[in-house]
């Protein structure tokens, strides 16, 4: 398998969607962005649980934060998400149905479709 990917930006992407609280807080922020206040407040969690929860997206490069006056407002990075986009498009060749996918395995164990 071709990997064009780094598995290092790959590995802190994935640890960061791990959080449901993460993937609803990309989810928001795909639609619009927020001020972390507004976040904290549709997600029901305190300043300091979701400032956590930023954090660990701003270090995955999943978000971005400009400060506009006293208030930080949120956006998504659509690059990041691009990354794991192409990551799993380039298993999209080998992909057909669950019955597909066993039975060429299964020629491929018996050395191909002469056999």
């Amino acid at each position: 398998m071709a990997n064009n990917h780094n598995s290092k930006n790959l590995d802190s992407i994935f640890e960061a969607l791990v959080s449901k609280h993460r993937r609803e807080i990309i989810y928001l922020l795909g639609l619009q962005p927020h001020s972390i206040s507004q976040l904290a407040s549709i997600r029901r969690l305190s300043l300091p649980a979701i400032h956590k929860h930023i954090n660990i997206l701003l270090n995955a490069k999943l978000i971005t934060r400009k400060k506009v006056g006293r208030t930080s407002f949120l956006a998504i990075k659509r690059d990041s998400l691009n990354i794991i986009q192409n990551w799993i498009a380039q298993f999209h060749p080998y992909w057909g149905n669950n019955k597909e996918t066993l039975v060429n395995y299964k020629k491929w164990l018996k050395g191909g479709e002469n056999k």
